[in-house]
């Protein structure tokens, strides 16, 4: 979350970023990666709670379109009676700038964040998801997956277990 001050120094607006979640639903975040084997190419966007970095809710696609993010969104918003006061972070994407997205997040009292252009700090720690995701799991073994549906199956596998067995929650009081 983005909040604003004014430096006694300077007398200039700096900007505080907030992404420490106290509570689950509090704060999410998104994206999209490209899972790219010999065979073709796989999309994941997964929604992250930063409570405790646990993915909520993902879609696989054989390309990065707008369903993909429809489907990903009704199987979070299924899940939950109400989200009211969540902050939803993200990139600059097309995606999220959709009108069917943004409204979608202000029917259910969501608050839409993201950064100033070409500045990804919104996601942060989305894109560190992706990065262990790949590095476990993907990268060096590209070509051990002999079709999308190899990869897709273990993509799922990969966020069972990352969710349920990685131990990479953070400790909470």
């Amino acid at each position: 979350m983005l909040h604003s001050k004014i430096d006694s120094k300077t007398n200039k607006e700096v900007h505080i970023r907030d992404f420490n979640a106290i509570k689950p639903n509090s704060k999410w975040t998104m994206d999209v990666s490209e899972f790219k084997i010999p065979t073709g190419k796989l999309y994941l966007s997964p929604i992250l709670d930063m409570y405790d970095w646990s993915i909520i809710s993902f879609d696989i696609s054989r390309s990065p379109n707008f369903n993909q993010i429809i489907r990903m969104l009704d199987n979070a918003f299924n899940k939950y009676e109400t989200l009211e006061g969540l902050t939803f972070h993200s990139d600059r994407g097309w995606q999220y700038q959709m009108k069917y997205y943004q409204n979608e997040l202000e029917k259910r009292c969501i608050k839409q964040s993201f950064s100033r252009k070409g500045n990804c700090m919104d996601n942060g720690i989305m894109e560190n998801f992706f990065v262990i995701m790949k590095n476990e799991m993907f990268y060096g073994h590209e070509k051990e997956f002999i079709s999308l549906d190899v990869l897709k199956e273990n993509m799922i596998k990969y966020i069972n277990y990352y969710n349920n067995d990685r131990i990479n929650k953070k400790e909470k009081d």
